[in-house]
């Protein structure tokens, strides 16, 4: 991969990373504000894939990615899922 290609990826993996975060911050809907931190996790990994780093790549998606988003729809269910304005 020559280095113009790398950055041009690098580059476009971090601009979804704060479209993802922006999204999430933004939105009223708990539900989907987790799914969209979630996204923004794997995008993550896919940075750590890209910087050659395959097993911290792995490990975030099932961590952060898997049992993180479980946990934060269980406790969503448990509260209101609309946050009040």
């Amino acid at each position: 991969m020559t280095p113009q290609v790398f950055h041009a990826v690098l580059v476009a993996l971090l601009g979804l990373m704060l479209i993802f975060a922006f999204l999430a911050v933004r939105t009223r809907d708990l539900l989907a504000a987790n799914i969209f931190l979630s996204m923004q996790s794997v995008a993550l990994a896919a940075v750590f894939y890209v910087l050659q780093a395959p097993d911290i790549a792995l490990t975030q998606v099932v961590i952060d990615a898997g049992v993180g988003t479980a946990l934060l729809v269980i406790v969503v269910k448990k509260t209101l899922r609309f946050e009040e304005p």
